[in-house]
């Protein structure tokens, strides 16, 4: 009787694990192969973001997360007292300056990469990089022991019999060129890629019937390259929003960014509530601007499926 009843329960056990298997054995090879993928989206992307959603329903300054609905964080960001809005202002101008910015430094590298540096692509292309090997802090600090009053500029130029360096830290220009030095290989491979995707052939044929170089370039290789363009724009904007070292280290706080007082609203202001508001407002601002700019991409020509 005991030998029975020992094995109806481990039958009773084994079969929630064989459902299992059955139902792992029913999927398809691709479902199966996806299926790593998966989890980790819905672990990494879709979790954080229901919770940072359900946070900025919470009461202010509690964690009473899933249990209570009010909007009072949204109220007290669309409060017209609050400077907020300043801080989203100054993020969004920084990330557009950088992207622009960026577009007309990229470009001539990567035609460059494409069609100049010959040979020496390859070293080119590591020399942009191989900075990415750094933590952005330890770059951006070296920046400041740079330029910083009594610095290494500093010093040279007075070991040269010139005047001090003139005070280069803590501005917004500070601020916007640190952006720039940091944001350049998100901007350059895509556009590089986006050139490289423009058939030879096309600007031969261009040249063969009598079209200038300028022509050439606003009619052949700039409308093909534009999906490599416009990736690269998105990106650097998207990370130029988000951007907060480069204000806090090369900036000293004399511009507060966006990104800037969500951290403050989720550590000092133990105010997490307002903090996830905060971040759910920049979401969906850049979300609807990335799916502006996907809906004009053809993502099959820039996988190369046709």
């Amino acid at each position: 009787m005991t030998d029975s009843l020992m094995s109806i329960e481990i039958q009773t056990h084994k079969k929630p694990a064989t459902g299992v298997l059955t139902y792992l054995r029913n999927l398809s090879s691709g479902m199966r192969c996806s299926l790593p993928v998966l989890v980790i989206f819905v672990l990494g992307f879709i979790a954080p973001l229901v919770s940072i959603l359900a946070f900025s329903v919470a009461e202010p300054r509690s964690f009473d997360v899933f249990t209570s609905f009010t909007l009072a964080n949204y109220e007290t960001l669309f409060d017209p007292k609050n400077t907020v809005w300043m801080s989203f202002v100054w993020s969004v101008g920084f990330a557009f300056i950088t992207a622009a910015i960026l577009a007309v430094v990229a470009y001539p590298i990567a035609y460059g990469l494409n069609h100049v540096f010959g040979r020496w692509s390859s070293l080119v292309s590591i020399l942009f990089v191989f900075p990415l090997f750094v933590s952005d802090n330890v770059r951006l600090y070296g920046w400041v022991l740079f330029f910083i009053k009594g610095g290494v500029l500093d010093g040279v130029l007075k070991a040269m019999g010139g005047d001090a360096a003139p005070d280069m830290l803590y501005h917004a220009s500070s601020i916007l060129g640190g952006m720039i030095y940091t944001y350049l290989p998100y901007m350059l491979f895509p556009m590089t890629l986006g050139l490289a995707m423009v058939p030879e052939h096309l600007v031969d044929a261009a040249r063969d019937l009598g079209a200038s170089r300028l022509q050439i370039w606003k009619e052949v290789e700039l409308p093909l390259a534009m999906p490599g363009l416009l990736i690269g724009t998105l990106l650097t904007f998207v990370l130029g929003i988000g951007a907060v070292a480069e204000a806090k280290i090369l900036g000293g706080q004399s511009v507060i960014v966006i990104s800037h007082d969500i951290e403050i609203a989720f550590t000092y202001s133990q105010n997490w509530p307002l903090g996830s508001a905060m971040a759910v407002l920049v979401t969906i601002f850049v979300g609807g601007l990335t799916l502006l700019v996907l809906r004009r991409l053809d993502l099959d020509q820039l996988l190369g499926k046709r």
